[in-house]
């Protein structure tokens, strides 16, 4: 006997919402992205700590960035991409998942920032210097260091490259007694009581106690819960949709109707996967 699950009433949703909300950490993507949204403050307060610029001014910021350039190509949103008054594009990534902070992905950001930032007919002396950081919860080099900073060399001469690229990574486990270890202990706190850095405390306090913040990211919450189930179904509507174009007997027009696809996505599903169909 299949026992029926009932659908969460809005009281529910949003208890468990609040419950949700009372567990997160800087360390966690999404509350990270909204603790730097339209906080330039914020942003230059962490960047001058890890990038050890004191002087660093950030005069512009976005939060979810998409690279506008790599259309068509392997898409990427960046979690903070900031600006500072040299012309310095920092970009800022928070990781709990250590495979998703791998070194390819770290190349892979670091020149798409060229492509996105360099005109036509510039000269490519003109690429600006460019920072890719990501906060990694654990120490995935395993060496005990506060940070990695990866730099080109010329190998032959031990000479540094001095192309413009810098790569760091920071080890979000870190608890040395220093402005980083402060700064990685505060990213693993739940309560802005506990944590040193105000600017970082104010801005959690008023996300996670302040009624306006508290609805702001519940409606976020509730709105991943609606994109994921929309991202649900239209997997099924992929799967369904293969196993027609496999059985052979069904035209675009058909599974389109049947599975609320385009035409247009039938019929790239069936080049993707090698179908001839009717």
């Amino acid at each position: 006997m299949s026992m029926i699950v009932h659908p969460k009433t809005k009281e529910q949703q949003h208890e468990e919402n609040l419950k949700t909300l009372r567990a997160l950490r800087p360390l966690d993507d999404d509350f990270m992205r909204e603790l730097f949204r339209n906080n330039m403050l914020l942003s230059q307060e962490v960047l001058r700590i890890i990038t050890g610029k004191q002087d660093l001014v950030i005069i512009q910021q976005e939060t979810q960035y998409d690279l506008k350039r790599l259309m068509g190509l392997r898409s990427a949103c960046l979690d903070v991409l900031a600006t500072d008054s040299e012309g310095r594009k920092l970009n800022l990534e928070v990781n709990r998942d250590d495979s998703t902070a791998d070194r390819f992905r770290a190349r892979f950001y670091s020149s798409s920032l060229d492509v996105e930032f360099l005109n036509k007919n510039q000269k490519f002396s003109e690429l600006p210097e460019t920072y890719v950081i990501f906060i990694t919860e654990n120490d995935i080099f395993k060496k005990g260091k506060p940070i990695y900073r990866i730099e080109r060399i010329n190998t032959d001469t031990g000479e540094p490259f001095n192309d413009g690229e810098h790569i760091i990574y920071v080890n979000g486990a870190y608890e040395g007694d220093t402005d980083i270890g402060r700064l990685m202990h505060d990213f693993r706190c739940r309560d802005a009581d506990d944590m040193y850095f105000e600017l970082l405390a104010e801005r959690t306090r008023y996300l996670k106690e302040d009624p306006k913040g508290v609805s702001h990211m519940c409606k976020l919450m509730e709105d991943r819960v609606r994109e994921e189930a929309a991202i649900t179904e239209k997997l099924k509507a992929y799967q369904i949709a293969l196993k027609m174009l496999e059985r052979g007997k069904d035209t675009f027009d058909e599974i389109a109707s049947l599975t609320s696809l385009t035409i247009e996505e039938v019929q790239e599903l069936a080049e993707e996967n090698n179908i001839v169909t009717v």
